[in-house]
């Protein structure tokens, strides 16, 4: 196993001073840093700024409309940047939940230890300042973003939209007296070691007593109201996961923005019964295995050139299924399993040799029995953390 390089360990300058984010210049600051700290790093893949300036942006973050983002930076005793966090109020959780928690992400530290409790502290004491009692994350913003800490699978890339951090951050995490609250894995199936077989003849059994529900690919010419569509089967199909906080349409209408750009039609999939949308999976391209190649995280002016010419020489090969859900009323049918075959076989079809089924709630027994009896294997972990304030 190849030795994972951590971010950058130099000895900081002390005093450390952490102050809230409130000029473009601390801004920018605040999100070079792990462009910085990750430079060299075998696995980190490089988000693109605009997209992290876009979500840290009130006007063009729907997000916004009912949560808010505080970043801090923690500078040294020569100004420099050594760390970072952001201090997170979800409206849509308080409404659904009521139950007084706060939120941390972003948060990127040197390996020392008191740069990430200064850290903590900043963001707790501005958390408990706005009326909160806990504090939960890492999420970025949302649960719905880019969430969760990596405990487990450093030796290998973040696929498309999943977080990649150092392992001593759980560390930090906990000697700063957090502690675990949700485990969350990342499932890796390839198709050599699929095991469809048995998938196959309960597939057929599930066509057999279903013969009203159909099956259909996302429809380009009415993205919008197909967009609409899956987010209104989401909302109802994940209401009683754990932490599940509902989109609000324009925040949905938001991320199906991004993803028109790089969503493959015939792999979003929705099941329809006599017409009525009951079910979709959504199935991306791991775009960042071509994204690794920007490493700044700028396409202009060489990076898009780089990530076109991996792209076109066959560097993505995988895929990652972030979203599936079937409404209430038609659970315990077995058309997860309907879902999950087509998409296996029409990836492999379209030339993918793998896939990444993440993340799964560690509390999901059903399907993580389903996955362990198709032939996934865990691939990484992750996991959300928590403490009083």
């Amino acid at each position: 196993m190849e030795a994972v390089k951590s971010p950058e360990t130099a000895v900081v300058d002390t005093p450390v001073q952490v102050v809230p984010v409130r000029s473009r210049r601390l801004l920018r600051k605040f999100i070079d840093l792990p462009y910085r700290l990750y430079r060299g790093h075998p696995y980190w893949v490089p988000p693109l700024r605009r997209d992290v300036a876009e979500t840290l942006s009130p006007r063009k973050n729907p997000f916004f409309e009912h949560g808010q983002i505080q970043p801090f930076v923690a500078l040294d005793a020569s100004g420099r940047v050594v760390g970072r966090i952001a201090a997170i109020i979800n409206g849509m959780h308080l409404k659904k939940y009521n139950d007084g928690v706060g939120f941390f992400g972003f948060f990127e530290c040197v390996s020392d230890f008191a740069v990430a409790r200064a850290l903590f502290d900043a963001a707790a004491e501005w958390l408990r300042a706005q009326g909160l009692q806990r504090m939960r994350g890492p999420t970025n913003p949302s649960l719905n973003d880019v969430a969760g800490l990596l405990v487990n699978g450093f030796d290998r890339a973040p696929s498309i939209l999943m977080p990649y951090n150092p392992p001593y951050y759980a560390d930090f995490l906990e000697q700063a007296g957090f502690e675990r609250v949700m485990t969350m894995w990342a499932y890796y199936v390839h198709k050599k070691y699929l095991k469809t077989e048995k998938l196959e003849r309960g597939v057929a059994l599930v066509r057999r007593r279903n013969p009203t529900i159909t099956l259909r690919t996302l429809d380009m010419r009415r993205f919008d109201e197909e967009a609409r569509t899956v987010l209104d089967i989401y909302n109802e199909a994940w209401s009683e996961n754990w932490g599940h906080v509902p989109m609000t349409e324009n925040e949905f209408q938001h991320l199906a923005r991004a993803l028109k750009q790089v969503v493959d039609p015939e792999l979003v999939l929705i099941l329809e019964d006599e017409g009525y949308p009951i079910a979709f999976s959504l199935l991306l391209p791991n775009l960042n295995q071509a994204l690794r190649h920007a490493r700044n995280g700028r396409l202009f002016p060489f990076g898009l050139i780089k990530v076109l010419l991996a792209a076109n020489l066959g560097a993505i090969y995988e895929t990652r299924m972030p979203l599936m859900g079937i409404r209430k009323k038609y659970h315990g049918r077995g058309l997860d399993a309907l879902l999950v075959l087509e998409t296996i076989q029409r990836g492999k079809r379209r030339g993918y040799e793998a896939c990444e089924m993440s993340w799964v709630l560690d509390t999901n027994k059903v399907l993580l029995n389903a996955l362990n009896h198709l032939g996934a294997v865990v691939d990484k972990e992750y996991a959300l953390f928590e403490k009083s304030l």
